[in-house]
């Protein structure tokens, strides 16, 4: 049956970006009249292309370079190939960092509100505060207008993120064509309605990330649906205290989160708590939802963390500065980094296992895309400031009682690409934006597409285009049962939704009873969650 569907949608036709205007290779600029320093096409970048080490059998292709897109820190695809990516422009000199002003760790220790950190450092940095606000963050737009595999179009979707209040923005996230955009301290949602490529609709849905200053790059990040139908993002150490539309404190000012909220905003819920700074994160096929937290710097190791309803991982930000004979106190003395030991606290959700030195983005392989070992794959960017050391490491999880283990771990791109972010996209690639080199600002910024040959131009993979691309929401009610066996998660997980906004109780629950695949039942299992909570369809 599932064969059937695919053959009736086939005919369906791919949606394909549309240039906004004639001509190619255009950067269109901001119309705040923003424009800050981005170097030209030099070469560089297709130079960097044979450092690049991939596993056999894989191709890589340069997507995006300079001038269209600089200091990348995150990226997310639309199913028409539309990339949209997160540039800096703040981190180096418009967000503080405490370890570059130690005089000041105590006031920004002391604050228990984004106003209170604004005011601190109000006072103790009179005069002209334009010097916080000389940059912006910004979210850019890049297309391949002539869909012959390179960026030729790109234009400033959102910027003036430039408050004094304002952080590193570190997340994005495409989904039914509107965008949602973290940087401290704000979660924000974006759209473009009159299709110019910038977004007129820019909505708070909400603020109070980033109590403290901290370290640079604790930010706001993570951006991803999950099988729930809610919009789930972590936050850094920095903190937050944000006060809900309902008139609810979510008070944890100093310590990083996983959070999660409905599409709109409304419902939003501290999840998991105890983190230092977790950046992406990504479900797996049981929904299961895991990050990958950053070490200290003091001894400890970077860690997989399995988030759990009302988890605890243990951090605290008065470790980071605690004077004490050991390195962060009882972080360290008590073991609350490494997996499950003797001796540690027992309120504390341990890790799954120490992983990686550097973690930032985080995907997985939804089905069919990657092969052999890499098959069904996390994949994590271990950002080292060097592209000759960082890597986008491969692994596998499997459950173990209540819990998991990694069962599988491999280098996937093993030098070339000082990655930040990696996401799949529709056409079966997976996408990697590169930082170029070093810790500091470059003014430059590439994407790269890695991709096997064998899967990207297969029928199968168009076909999984087409359904992301409006086949599913074009399905009858019998086919989006079928697509719930799907390979793909991303089709599975979409056609959930769709049977959620549909709201066939009876339907869903037979499925959930008595389907024969085990997906069709955790999948019908999750739309009847979305039915009973009132937000079917995501």
């Amino acid at each position: 049956m599932v064969l059937s569907l695919i053959r009736s949608l086939l005919p369906l036709p791919l949606l394909v970006a549309q240039p906004l205007v004639g001509g190619s290779d255009q950067v269109i600029g901001s119309p705040s009249g923003y424009a800050p320093q981005v170097e030209a096409d030099d070469g560089q970048a297709a130079q960097a292309l044979p450092r690049i080490k991939v596993p056999a059998g894989m191709a890589v292709e340069l997507f995006a370079a300079e001038p269209h897109c600089a200091n990348l820190v995150a990226l997310d695809l639309a199913p028409n190939g539309d990339c949209y990516v997160v540039e800096t422009f703040r981190r180096d000199s418009q967000v503080l960092d405490m370890r570059d002003w130690p005089d000041w760790v105590e006031d920004d220790l002391a604050a228990r509100t984004v106003a209170d950190r604004v005011a601190w450092v109000t006072r103790l940095a009179p005069g002209d505060h334009k010097v916080f606000r000389r940059e912006s963050e910004r979210v850019r737009l890049l297309r391949d207008t002539d869909r012959d595999g390179r960026v030729d179009w790109s234009s400033v979707f959102a910027d003036r993120f430039d408050d004094l209040a304002d952080g590193v923005a570190a997340g994005v996230l495409w989904r039914d064509g509107a965008v949602w955009f973290t940087d401290m301290p704000n979660l924000w949602r974006l759209a473009d309605r009159d299709g110019d490529g910038h977004a007129e609709e820019r909505t708070v849905l909400s603020t109070g990330y980033g109590v403290h200053y901290a370290f640079v790059g604790h930010d706001l990040h993570g951006l991803r649906m999950g099988p729930d139908g809610r919009l789930w993002f972590s936050c850094g150490d920095r903190g937050l205290s944000v006060r809900t539309p309902d008139d609810r404190l979510l008070d944890l000012p100093d310590a990083g989160a996983v959070l999660r909220c409905e599409p709109d905003g409304s419902g939003l819920e501290l999840f998991h708590t105890g983190l230092r700074n977790p950046q992406e994160l990504q479900f797996d096929e049981f929904g299961d939802l895991f990050t990958v937290d950053n070490n200290s710097d003091g001894g400890d190791q970077a860690r997989l963390v399995h988030i759990v309803d009302g988890g605890d991982s243990g951090w605290n930000l008065g470790w980071q500065w605690a004077r004490t004979r050991t390195p962060r106190s009882a972080w360290n003395e008590e073991a609350m980094w490494k997996p499950a030991q003797a001796g540690q606290p027992n309120w504390i959700v341990p890790c799954v296992r120490n992983l990686v030195r550097g973690p930032s983005g985080l995907t997985r392989d939804p089905g069919g895309l990657l092969s052999g070992d890499f098959a069904g794959s996390f994949l994590i960017c271990d950002f080292t400031g060097q592209w000759e050391s960082t890597v986008v490491m491969a692994f596998r999880t499997e459950r173990v009682g209540a819990g998991h283990r990694i069962a599988f771990e491999r280098p996937f791109v093993e030098r070339g690409i000082l990655a930040t972010d990696c996401e799949f996209g529709a056409d079966g690639a997976l996408y990697v934006s590169d930082w170029v080199s070093g810790w500091v600002q470059q003014k430059r910024g590439r994407v790269w597409r890695i991709h096997d040959p064998a899967v990207t131009g297969a029928p199968a993979t168009r076909t999984i285009a087409t359904l992301l691309g409006g086949g599913i929401a074009r399905a009858g009610t019998s086919a989006l049962a079928q697509l719930l066996a799907h390979r793909d998660q991303r089709v599975r997980q979409e056609a959930q939704y769709a049977l959620a906004a549909r709201g066939d109780v009876g339907l869903l629950r037979n499925l959930a009873l008595h389907a024969g695949d085990a997906a069709t039942r955790r999948h019908a299992t999750f739309a009847l969650w979305q039915v009973a909570r009132g937000k079917g369809g995501g």
